[in-house]
């Protein structure tokens, strides 16, 4: 007796192969690392953009492909979604990390300074979204403004100033104070505006360092400017609250945040009262979280 062999049900329960990486694929897979690197892009305003997100996100062995460019690029991706493109964040050791020491270089030549847009950059994130909901809610949207950013750091200040009174420590802080109590002295001191002869805000001002580090977030596609109100009126991005999310488990952070200077009940944040004897800056235009 003769036995067969089905030949077709042993192919069948076999696993096919995977596809063989083809340099066209290489070829997209970088392509949507540039279109990430591209800060203020997003796939709905570019249909290859949009397809090559999409492909990442239904095809895992070209988004393998694709995060393995960008690590080799000194790039951690952070997302991959329509909302956001190809989020992507410079490692420290990057050739991409350079531009933030290069807008600290231009943006203040005093040591000093520096730390002051440092702390501008951490109290706009601290506003931009206060509470850790904000930034787990991928549909929220925070909105800030120049002189309200301000504003808060001066009523932080105030705040870490009444803080050192209560405990007698009035006096300047030794090099191993934290950040923020070595920084208050130093904010609290400077102009909030100043003015050129032309009438323009001096750049070394709190006001003008707060505009210099917004408008760096700008051009980092991490805001977007929605008026010239209060010196001017910002919204967040989706790539912006990929970024803060990495920040916000920063000492700095914290320190600032557990001050208190920002009280949220409904889902608004805005400054406690200010203090009739402090030198606010006036029109503060608080910042509201909601459009």
């Amino acid at each position: 007796m003769t036995t067969h062999h089905d030949t077709s049900w042993a192919g069948e329960s076999e696993p096919a192969a995977p596809a063989p990486i083809t340099p066209a694929d290489v070829a997209d897979a970088a392509r949507l690392v540039s279109f990430g690197l591209q800060a203020k892009l997003l796939p709905a305003r570019d249909a290859e953009y949009a397809e090559l997100v999409r492909r990442h996100r239904e095809d895992p062995p070209f988004a393998r492909l694709a995060d393995a460019i960008a690590t080799g690029m000194g790039l951690v991706v952070l997302e991959v979604s329509p909302r956001a493109g190809m989020a992507v964040a410079a490692a420290e050791d990057s050739l991409f990390a350079v531009r933030m020491g290069d807008y600290s270089r231009r943006a203040a030549s005093e040591s000093t300074d520096r730390f002051l847009h440092g702390l501008a950059h951490l109290a706009a994130a601290a506003m931009a979204f206060p509470r850790p909901e904000d930034l787990a809610d991928d549909t929220y949207l925070g909105r800030i403004t120049v002189n309200g950013v301000d504003a808060f750091v001066r009523q932080a200040c105030r705040r870490l100033e009444e803080q050192a009174d209560a405990e007698g420590a009035n006096t300047d802080p030794s090099t191993d104070a934290p950040g923020l109590e070595a920084a208050w002295r130093v904010w609290s001191r400077r102009t909030a505006t100043g003015a050129t002869k032309d009438a323009r805000r001096l750049s070394g001002s709190t006001i003008g360092i707060v505009a210099k580090a917004v408008l760096f977030l700008v051009d980092s596609g991490f805001l977007q400017k929605v008026s010239d109100d209060s010196g001017g009126t910002y919204r967040t991005t989706a790539r912006y609250q990929l970024q803060v999310r990495d920040l916000a488990g920063s000492a700095a952070m914290a320190e600032l945040l557990d001050l208190g200077v920002v009280p949220v009940s409904d889902g608004t944040a805005s400054l406690l009262p200010p203090d009739t004897t402090d030198d606010l800056v006036a029109d503060a235009g608080l910042p509201f979280h909601s459009l």
